[in-house]
């Protein structure tokens, strides 16, 4: 049986993510001035709700749980408030992640944990690349061919973000 408090949590928080769904790819400053406007009450809404219902809880009730969780990171969970930069939530990350979790089978047996942190390395070239929209593919092509005779001064010139292919 699905607990009411926990519905009603979902519904609260769902109405902040409806919101944020709208202002996604605008501006940090057109972001935050909505959250001022339109979040900022729903979250407080949320936190005293909460707080008014936790004390009728059981310290075992996973709804109960759940609000001690949450309530203990309140500072963090609301800086999105206070910068439009920050996203509200993480799905970003762990779609990042989710080729390393995928391939971790393949990847057990590097050959050494050498091999392993070779392999590591190689894997954070690559995101990067792909989260500085760089083809890795053109990129690790490129430097490897011009890394050899590269003055180490300008060895930073070849890292993804600042890359211009040759």
């Amino acid at each position: 049986m699905v607990s009411p408090l926990a519905v009603e949590a979902v519904k609260r928080i769902n109405a902040i993510f409806d919101i944020e769904r709208e202002i996604n790819g605008k501006t940090a400053d057109e972001r935050l001035a909505v959250r001022r406007e339109k979040v900022a009450p729903l979250v407080e809404s949320l936190e005293d709700w909460m707080r008014d219902v936790r004390p009728r809880l059981s310290k075992h009730n996973y709804v109960a749980k759940a609000i001690d969780y949450m309530l203990k990171r309140w500072e963090g969970f609301t800086l999105f408030l206070h910068d439009g930069t920050i996203c509200t939530s993480n799905n970003c990350a762990e779609r990042a992640l989710r080729r390393i979790a995928c391939g971790r089978k393949s990847w057990m047996f590097c050959g050494s944990d050498r091999g392993g942190q070779r392999a590591a390395v190689m894997y954070s070239l690559i995101a990067t690349c792909r989260m500085n929209n760089v083809d890795p593919k053109a990129w690790l092509r490129d430097v490897l061919t011009r890394i050899a005779g590269y003055p180490a001064s300008r060895l930073t010139e070849l890292l993804p973000w600042n890359w211009n292919k040759a």
